[in-house]
C-alpha cells in the first residue's frame, strides 16, 4: 500500500525581517516627549537661576551700572568702555600679575607637585600610616574657606606658630604677611588644595598596570626611569585634568585671601576676584566690576584651551 505524502498548500512565503531600527522618538529611544514633559519645570529653573544671571551679567559689562550715584538711577550702555578703562588701569594690571603668580605658585607648581608626591609616597606605605595622612590631608580640604582663612592668619601672624617654629631654632622671626603677602598666601592655598591634586593622581596610580613596571624593571629600569618613562606618559590625562581644575579653581579664591590679607598692604596680594570685588562693592561700579569678572572668566578659557591641548587626541573624543 503506498502511502503519498501529503501536500500542502501554497502558503505565502514568511515576512522577511524588517530591517529598519524601531522608530525612536524625537528626544531618543527612551527619553520621549512625554517622558521630557516633567523635567520642562527644571529646565525652566537652570534656565532662570544660570542662564538668566550670565546673560544679565554680559549686559552689565557694557553699561554704566552702579549702587549710587547716576549709574544706581538710570544705566546706561557704554560699550566697551569699562574694559578700556581696566586695560589702562595700573592696579588692573598689578591684580592680573599677581593672580598669575598666585595661580603659577600655588596651583600649577605647588599643588601639583605635593599631590603628586604624596600620591607617590602613600602608594607605598603602611595602610596605617596611608588612612591617617590621606585623612590629615583631607580635612585641610575640607574645611571652609573662612575657617582655613582664619587659621593660616594665626600661623603666619607675628605672635603665630611659624615664628614660634623657626625662633625655636634660632632663626630671626618674619613677618610674611606683610613683607611677601602673596607668598603667603600661595602657600596658604597649597596647605588647603593638595588633597584634590593627591586624589586624583593616587587614582590615577592605582590605575596603572603592575605588569608594566615589571617589564620596566626587567630592561633596567630604575625608579627614576620607571616613573618619568612609564607613570608620567600614562598619567598624562590626568596630569592635564588636573592641572586644569586646580587652575580654575585658584583664579577664583576669594575668601582665603580675603580674611588672611584683605588685598594688602598696598595691594600687594589683590588678586583680580579681590579687585573685581573692591570695585564692584567697595566703590559701587557694578558694570566695571562686571567686565573685570568677565575677563578674569577669559583667562581661565584661555588656561583651559591651553591644558586641552595637553591630551592625546583619544582622550578629546
Amino acid at each position: 500500500m503506498s502511502t503519498s505524502a501529503p501536500t500542502r498548500e501554497h502558503e505565502p512565503p514568511p515576512a522577511a525581517a524588517s530591517s529598519t531600527p524601531p522608530k525612536r522618538g524625537r528626544l531618543g529611544n527612551r527619553l520621549t516627549t512625554t517622558r521630557a514633559v516633567p523635567m520642562v519645570p527644571a529646565f525652566l529653573l537652570l534656565i532662570a537661576f544660570m542662564l538668566g544671571p550670565i546673560v544679565y551679567s554680559v549686559y552689565l559689562a557694557f553699561t554704566d551700572k552702579a549702587i549710587r550715584g547716576k549709574g544706581a538711577e538710570d544705566a546706561e550702555f557704554v560699550g566697551f568702555q569699562n574694559f578700556t578703562d581696566a586695560f589702562t588701569d595700573g592696579d588692573f594690571w598689578n591684580s592680573v600679575i599677581l593672580t598669575l603668580i598666585f595661580t603659577v605658585v600655588s596651583a600649577v607648581i605647588g599643588q601639583n607637585i605635593m599631590g603628586m608626591l604624596l600620591a607617590l609616597l602613600l602608594e607605598r606605605a603602611h595602610r596605617v600610616i596611608s588612612s591617617v595622612v590621606t585623612a590629615i590631608v583631607i580635612a585641610a580640604w575640607i574645611l571652609p574657606e573662612v575657617v582655613a582663612g582664619y587659621l593660616l592668619y594665626t600661623f603666619f601672624s607675628p605672635e603665630g606658630s611659624l615664628n614660634a617654629i623657626i625662633t625655636a631654632i634660632g632663626l630671626p622671626p618674619q613677618q610674611l604677611l606683610f613683607s611677601a603677602p602673596i607668598i603667603a598666601v600661595s602657600f596658604a592655598n597649597i596647605w588647603r588644595g593638595t588633597a584634590f591634586s593627591m586624589l586624583v593622581y593616587s587614582a590615577a596610580l592605582s590605575s596603572v598596570p603592575g605588569d608594566v613596571y615589571e617589564s620596566a624593571s626587567l630592561d633596567g629600569a630604575g625608579p627614576v626611569r620607571r616613573f618619568v618613562s612609564v607613570t608620567l606618559p600614562l598619567m598624562r590625562p590626568a596630569i592635564a585634568t588636573n592641572l586644569m581644575l586646580t587652575t580654575l579653581q585658584t583664579l577664583s579664591v576669594f575668601g582665603l585671601i580675603f580674611i588672611m590679607t584683605g588685598g594688602g598692604p598696598s595691594r600687594q596680594s589683590q588678586t583680580l576676584p579681590l579687585y573685581m570685588y573692591e570695585q564692584a562693592f567697595s566703590y559701587g561700579q557694578l558694570g566695571y566690576g562686571t567686565a573685570v569678572a568677565l575677563l578674569l572668566l577669559l583667562i581661565g578659557a584661555v588656561a583651559s584651551l591651553v591644558y586641552l591641548r595637553l591630551l592625546p587626541e583619544e582622550d578629546k573624543r
